[in-house]
This record gives C-alpha cells, structure tokens and sequence, in this order.
C-alpha cells in the first residue's frame, strides 16, 4: 500500500471533464460504504438523503485567484507566469516580491526583467527549484490590480484552453463555489464546486449545520509524485485558517458524538493538521505540509465528499487512507466502467 503503482488506474482520456455539468447539483454522486463495502450511484441533489440531522458539514471558502499572466521578455520572447504566492495584506508596488513558476523558451536570468501589461514589470531577483523564479513587480499599477484586470485563472494542466476558448468566461463562474470569499488559491477545493445555494438550504432546512474554513491550495496540488514510496513524497506548506465559530461548531459535534463530513480533501488536510497540534478543532491559522497515505488514524473526519483524483496523486493517497485502497480502486473502476467524469469539473464521490 506504499507503492506508488498501487495507485495507477487506466483511465480514458474522454473521460477527463473538459467542463463542468450544465448545473452544478446535477452531477453525478458515487456513494461508497466503508462499512459493507457497498457501492451506489446517485445524483449529487440526493446528497441530502445521506446527512443527519446533526451532521456538521465543513467547506472550504478559499477563492481562486486569476493567477496567470502573459508578458514578454525585453528581447521580445513570450512569457507565461503563474503567480503563486498571494499575501493577504496589500504590497506596495515596488515592494511586492514572490515566488512564480514562469514558462518561457529559455529560463530568464537574474536581472533581467519581463514586461506586462499597463505597465507592469517583473524584475528576476531569484532562481529557484522546480522552475520557480523569483520576481520584484514595479511599475505604474500594483500586481493585484493587474492580476484583476488581466489575468487568467489557473485552470488545471488537463482542462485544455486556448485564447479564444469561448468557455474561458464560463471558467471564471464555474471554476470558483458559490461560498468562495477569502482570495489568496491557485486550486480550486473542487468538492465544493456541486453545491448550489439551494442545495445549502435544503441540508441545513433538516438541521444538519455548514461551517466554513479556508485553506488556500497551491500549486503542488498538481505536483507529480516522483518516489517509489509514497511515504517519501513531500507536499509544499499551504495556509489554513480556522474560525471560532466554526471550530466550536466542530469541536461541539465531536464531543458529542455527530459527524463531521468534509468537503473535500483540503478540509481533510486542515482539520486533521489541527487536531495533530492541539488535541482538539480550535480557533487558528497556519499552514499544513500534512501527507495522509493509507494508516493515518483519522480524528476529525466521520464521511468525505470528494472528486475523482488523477492517478499516482496525493490527492488519491488521502482517499485510500480513508476509504481504503481496495475499496477506493473498486470505486474508481466502477466509475470508470460507468463512465463518471473526472478530475476538477467532473463528478464526486461520499465515503462514507
């Protein structure tokens, strides 16, 4: 269960959701029991028959900022820069230095600069690993403003776009959840995408409650795992926060025996981050590098609504801790013979 190969699944390239469903509750739902084994298909719209009253369901509000950028090098070469740090205090212009992962034909230099739109200069003060590069932005607007005016979203490798994708608009919408309000991610927590605001009603009209954390995914989220042994596969640290009313809410249903339910793996990774430090769901933020492969001992989670994650990924690794792997590549078959959708904009599944 350590090796990466345990992990690998054929997967037809159709099956790659290119995008979402036309409504977001009307995707499909795998259900899959942990106690029996049993596996079922639903539609995402029958997730509340699966919730008790009591249930507390945590997602995450983290908001994808439009991250990529094209510019230019002075000696006019094209330039593609993915910013991957976003403070959440403003920067001066001048002032504001960080890390990006930049695509170009030949890796800039340190000083040299790669020019944007309105302005915008991006001055190389560092070369770092993996392709990343450190940028000191100057000019006549602050990077933010033209992140806002001007950038992309950063839409996963798989999801293919060109400039004139006439999806593109649709991805700014689609490609954030309807709860999303604190900006700072370059990955969207894509189990939170199903959910509408109708949907929210229904489940807490039956007195489940809906708390809110965030935890702001970067960019290793679509990191490759490249060791045999997945135990030695390392994860960038990534910001969580974690209200007081949401982890007296939390804390409250663990204490007396009701379910926390996470949407999603990001939730995972920062309620259970909590629990390691403190003992307990208190108020806080950090940040997490936390790695779940099967044997990790669970506090939090009781049941977790989650996509499909590619192959050989820390995403799936975190998965098969919690469902186990047998089970949880027994439901990845079954949804590949079914036909489900995958990755960010496909469907989902509740382990329950």
């Amino acid at each position: 269960m350590y090796s990466l190969e345990d992990y690998s699944y054929d997967l037809p390239s159709q099956l790659i959701a290119q995008e979402p469903a036309l409504t977001r509750d009307e995707s499909r739902l795998l259900c899959v029991k942990r106690s029996t084994g049993e596996i079922a298909e639903y539609c995402f719209l029958d997730l509340p028959s699966f919730l008790n009253q009591g249930d507390v369901l945590v997602v995450n509000d983290a908001k994808v900022v439009p991250a990529r950028l094209y510019g230019q090098k002075e000696t006019g070469g094209q330039v593609e820069v993915l910013v991957l740090e976003h403070p959440v205090r403003p920067v001066k212009t001048g002032q504001d230095i960080r890390w990006c992962l930049v695509k170009a034909s030949k890796r800039p230099k340190v000083g040299s600069r790669i020019l944007f739109p309105d302005g915008l200069r991006g001055v190389v003060t560092e070369l770092g690993a993996d392709g990343r590069v450190q940028l000191r932005f100057e000019g006549d607007h602050t990077l933010n403003y033209v992140l806002e005016k001007r950038g992309c979203l950063p839409l996963p490798p798989y999801i293919k776009r060109d400039d004139e994708d006439r999806r593109l608009e649709r991805d700014r919408e689609r490609y954030q959840t309807v709860f999303c309000r604190f900006p700072g991610a370059v990955a969207a927590p894509t189990a939170g995408l199903h959910f509408t605001h109708d949907l929210f009603g229904t489940i807490q009209s039956m007195g489940a409650d809906v708390v809110r954390i965030t935890l702001l995914a970067g960019h290793d989220s679509f990191k490759p795992v490249r060791v045999k042994d997945i135990r030695e596969h390392h994860l960038g640290k990534e910001s969580y926060s974690v209200g007081r009313d949401a982890a007296n809410s939390i804390q409250t249903a663990k204490s007396e025996g009701r379910r926390v339910i996470a949407v999603g793996t990001t939730v995972v990774r920062s309620l259970e981050t909590v629990w390691q430090r403190e003992g307990k769901i208190v108020a806080g933020s950090g940040a997490t590098d936390l790695l779940i492969y099967p044997g990790f001992h669970f506090q939090v989670t009781d049941a977790l609504i989650t996509n499909f994650h590619l192959p050989r990924s820390s995403l799936l690794f975190l998965v098969a801790a919690f469902a186990g792997l047998d089970l949880t590549m027994r439901a990845y078959q079954r949804a590949v013979e079914r036909r489900y959708r995958f990755y960010s904009y496909g469907d989902a599944m509740m382990i329950l």
